[in-house]
């Protein structure tokens, strides 16, 4: 009997589920620590492999057809031999935007209006006015317009911001964004912008991409918020940038390493706000990652165009594509 191996925290309700999605095949629950072996008798796998799985040799059996992420992410499987073979790959771009935009907020507000200052205040029971920041009228540059990064400069508009991007379609420019560029004019779009956010994939074009020369080019006094992935970020140039007063500060959700080791100069910088990888976090992640595996499973059996089918060489899916949470 075919099977699908199911490895994220589904209840039994999420796996009833699956299992009315995809008839005929036997539901397999793996946690992170089974999946490196259970993952070579999928025909079909549904969730995120944290862990190491020897991906070339999953590609090479030739039993597994279909991959639905429950990450936005995909660094986790899109090994070389996983995109040099016929596996179709999905990916959960857009499920989680609200949660990272919210996070994002949360980030940029608490640095631009000296929380993490007047926090420590409060801790030694002072209560002195300091400068603060706004937001509003910002020049604001998103870097990698995905799910994520669309729903973000939706959320900022009400800001009055003025909004510019980088994308590799930047021919599907939305309407809360003044001017869409091509991603290979990272450079220019720092230059321009007063506050960075990062919501780009990790793919081997990206990974340590955000580096001196951009943290150079940005202005003095400017901020980078990260709610993509740590490694995107040269991370001894971030220090640096922060370090020579270049960067006001900045907003970390993601870090190289994580945990983020403890001896990490990030830690104690006073304009650094850091939180563990916690933006897509939601009170209903379980049942909105059922509901998107459930669509998908339905449509690849059926034979019908997919939510989020990944291009594999970027890594991501168009944004023609995008599954559009109700």
């Amino acid at each position: 009997m075919k099977q699908l191996v199911v490895c994220y925290p589904a209840e039994q309700r999420h796996l009833e589920a699956i299992g009315r999605a995809a008839p005929g095949y036997r539901i397999v629950l793996a946690d992170q620590q089974s999946i490196p072996e259970k993952i070579h008798d999928a025909d079909l796998f549904v969730g995120h492999a944290k862990v190491p799985v020897d991906w070339d040799r999953v590609a090479s059996a030739g039993r597994l057809k279909f991959i639905q992420s429950s990450a936005a992410g995909l660094d986790h499987c899109l090994a070389p031999s996983i995109i040099e073979s016929p596996v179709i790959v999905c990916s959960a771009s857009g499920l989680f935007a609200d949660q990272v935009a919210e996070q994002t907020l949360a980030l940029l507000l608490g640095l631009l209006r000296g929380l993490p200052i007047f926090y420590r205040q409060q801790q030694q029971r002072e209560f002195v006015r300091r400068p603060t920041g706004d937001l509003h009228r910002k020049r604001v540059g998103i870097v990698g317009l995905g799910g994520n990064g669309r729903r973000l400069a939706q959320v900022l508009w009400p800001f009055r911001v003025t909004i510019r991007a980088t994308d590799y379609f930047p021919e599907h420019k939305p309407s809360e964004v003044q001017e869409l560029l091509p991603h290979t004019q990272l450079e220019s779009l720092a230059a321009w912008s007063e506050i960075l956010i990062l919501t780009l994939p990790l793919n081997a074009s990206t990974r340590g991409i955000i580096d001196r020369q951009i943290f150079e080019a940005m202005p003095k006094g400017s901020w980078l918020i990260n709610v993509a992935r740590g490694q995107c970020v040269n991370e001894g140039d971030l220090i640096a940038a922060l370090d020579q007063g270049h960067l006001a500060g900045a907003g970390l959700d993601v870090t190289a390493v994580e945990p983020l080791p403890a001896e990490s100069p990030l830690y104690s910088h006073p304009n650094v706000l850091i939180t563990p990888h916690v933006g897509a976090q939601s009170g209903p992640r379980y049942d909105d990652s059922t509901r998107l595996i459930c669509e998908n499973l339905e449509r690849y059996l059926a034979g019908k165009p997919l939510y989020n089918i990944v291009d594999k060489r970027l890594g991501f899916p168009h944004p023609s594509v995008l599954y559009q949470p109700s």
